[in-house]
């Protein structure tokens, strides 16, 4: 057993909102004990009563109360578009309960621009701007279930519209800026959106970049599209043609108060779309109901975020982090939201903000932590950092070396490393404030969630590697897709390969001691041999190495079986000579098994990634086998893949 790189103490334990509800749910249900494990077992033991606690400890505001808390047991009897089954006859409204816990004086939103400019709005100025762009949405015709699209940075007027668009049932879908013109169209254009927000340019390294004429494009498109506001992001003057109108003329400025519209648990909230790199992205809804009481869970009980807490998640609009983020006012925190380039103008410019916000809470990626790493640069040697109490993590595993470096130069404070998806709007398990951090391990299953690890014939495994499954339903399931009238697409997604059970599509162990170890997504599963490898397994050694800026690896079909084919980014003035090809062999045998060992080893400039930073293990592969790659419009560099076309003739060796 490893030891433990940190934990709480008996006074900080004391003090967590997860302690608190503990208590209570130990002394109203008679459980043995507080520990995580009892709650845990109970939460998915008795779902009934552990969601209807997680509501009635939040106070989740509505109009009208529950008649049965759980209707469905079975994910069998909820494919489709039929109701899910939860908090059926309560009536309530996702904005109103996000706008309802902090106070008026205190800091809602505090945005940082990449050029330092900041703005901010307490509680009752956001309440103000929601209540004008919600009047200026409803004289458009704007009511439940209309699509109001965004194509935004992460700034005040996407946490505002978003807030708008639910106090009425719209349904919100959101883009990066960055996102390309086919990008952006295979998304909202499946949705037919009626008007569309956005900016006429934004930041990125120091260079602005413009929107428009993309966007102008994009509603050539989308036809339903008959408005598009523009909020002047730059300073670059803007030239409005056609249906282009400004920010400020959705907004009504008469208006002051807001009439929440009262509706179902599973009145659909948010549009989110899946990586699309196998075809046109999957769009996923999800139910306001279900996502608010997931997101309170993760934030209060998992990262013990306390009313004026300052919450931080490096994010694009793109990415369901940002819609996670957002649901952080509905614990009263304050959301420090930041857009630009995360190492402008250097590699210290996060670290700065962690000290000159007072963030609480810090969310980042295992990118930009090993990025830091490598610089050779120490947080903790040059910044304060006396505000942290939580440091999250997730898009991909977060290796033993990121582990040791954050609490050798960063902070020691908890370090949850979280993993779920757009797929469920959260995490299927992660931090913890009562619990220990150990090397490579998410701390826990989330509450209210049967993860499992399922082997090839569909048994539960522990200490051993397995498909990542929900053995019983959750609130945060998708209420359905988009334009799967028959439940067909959302079946094929996560129920076909074993029979009412989630499977999610990754590769895990779950230890002896509860926590978890994530080993990559499973359909990029290594069988070299018959053997299963995860991907994450051969990253780690390798990209721990300071030769090493990233990699990708796959298995080739060589000889009536498969090779492990390693492709690496070199830092600049380093070359793959014999040395260095042994030296990486030599440290995935060490930290792994000879089996590990890639058959070839070759440099690459760049590895393939979707737009949210994931990389594209399949789309090499294929390019390599010339098949066609559905959809390069979800790649942020489709370019990347040229590489590996002049790579067939060396890889027929």
């Amino acid at each position: 057993m490893s030891t433990a790189l940190w934990q709480p103490s008996p006074e900080e334990k004391e003090k967590t909102l997860l302690t608190r509800f503990s208590n209570k749910v130990q002394a109203r249900y008679q459980l043995q004990d507080t520990e995580y494990s009892t709650l845990h077992q109970w939460s998915i033991e008795h779902p009934e009563l552990f969601w209807q606690e997680v509501w009635r400890d939040c106070e989740v505001r509505s109009s009208a109360s529950w008649n049965k808390v759980m209707s469905n047991y079975s994910f069998s009897e909820k494919i489709g578009t039929e109701p899910s089954g939860w908090f059926e006859g309560a009536r309530l409204n996702f904005a109103e309960n996000l706008l309802a816990q902090g106070k008026d004086g205190n800091e809602a939103l505090c945005f940082i621009g990449e050029n330092d400019s900041t703005r901010s709005l307490n509680y009752a100025e956001l309440r103000v701007a929601v209540a004008q762009c919600a009047s200026g949405m409803k004289a458009l015709g704007i009511s439940e279930s209309d699509r109001v699209a965004a194509v935004l940075p992460n700034c005040p007027e996407a946490v505002i519209g978003v807030l708008a668009a639910a106090s009425l049932g719209a349904i919100w879908s959101s883009c990066s800026p960055d996102f390309g013109i086919n990008g952006i169209n295979d998304r909202l254009g499946q949705i037919s959106p009626k008007i569309l927000i956005t900016v006429n340019a934004y930041l990125y390294n120091s260079k602005e970049h413009d929107c428009l004429v993309k966007i102008r494009d994009v509603t050539q498109r989308i036809p339903s599209i008959e408005s598009v506001f523009v909020v002047p992001f730059t300073e670059s003057p803007m030239v409005l043609q056609n249906n282009e109108r400004t920010w400020d003329e959705l907004l009504n400025p008469s208006a002051s108060t807001i009439n929440f519209t009262q509706l179902p648990f599973d009145h659909p909230l948010y549009i989110l779309y899946s990586s699309g790199t196998t075809g046109l992205p999957k769009s996923i809804v999800h139910g306001a109901g279900g996502t608010l009481l997931k997101h309170l869970t993760e934030h209060r009980y998992h990262a013990d975020v306390h009313p004026g807490d300052r919450m931080f998640y490096f994010t694009t609009c793109g990415w369901m982090m940002w819609n996670w983020l957002v649901s952080g006012l509905a614990s009263g925190a304050t959301l420090i939201l930041y857009d630009g380039a995360p190492g402008f103008p250097d590699i210290a410019r996060m670290w700065r903000l962690i000290d000159e916000q007072r963030i609480s809470h810090f969310g980042t990626s295992p990118k930009f932590l090993s990025a830091v790493n490598k610089a050779g640069y120490s947080p903790k040697a040059n910044h304060k950092l006396d505000s942290l109490r939580a440091i999250l993590s997730t898009g991909s595993p977060l290796p033993a070396d990121l582990f040791s470096w954050v609490y050798a130069e960063v902070a020691s404070v908890a370090l949850m490393s979280v993993a779920g998806g757009t797929d469920i709007i959260g995490c299927f398990m992660g931090g913890n404030p009562n619990l220990p951090v150990y090397s490579e391990e998410l701390q826990c299953k989330s509450l209210g969630m049967n993860t499992l690890a399922y082997n090839l014939d569909g048994e539960s495994v522990v200490c051993e590697k397995g498909e990542l499954v929900c053995a019983t339903p959750f609130p945060s399931m998708p209420i359905y897709f988009w334009n799967d009238a028959d439940g067909r697409k959302y079946h094929k997604a996560y129920f076909e390969k074993f029979p009412d059970v989630w499977t999610h599509g990754d590769f895990i162990e779950i230890t002896e001691r509860g926590g978890i170890i994530v080993y990559g997504r499973s359909d990029t599963v290594l069988n070299p041999g018959g053997v299963r490898i995860g991907t994450s397994e051969i990253y780690r050694p390798v990209e721990e190495m300071q030769e090493i800026i990233d990699s990708l690896v796959i298995a080739q079909p060589w000889e009536s079986d498969v090779r492990i084919v390693l492709f690496v980014v070199l830092r600049d003035g380093i070359l793959l000579d014999d040395d260095l090809v042994d030296k990486i062999k030599s440290a995935i045998r060490r930290d792994t098994t000879p089996r590990h060992v890639p058959a070839r080893i070759l440099a690459i400039p760049d590895v393939p990634r979707t737009i949210s930073g994931k990389k594209v293990e399949k789309a090499a592969l294929q390019t390599l086998k010339k098949e066609k790659v559905e959809n390069t419009s979800a790649l942020a560099n489709p370019e990347s893949l040229e590489c590996f076309s002049n790579l067939r003739a060396e890889l027929r060796k």
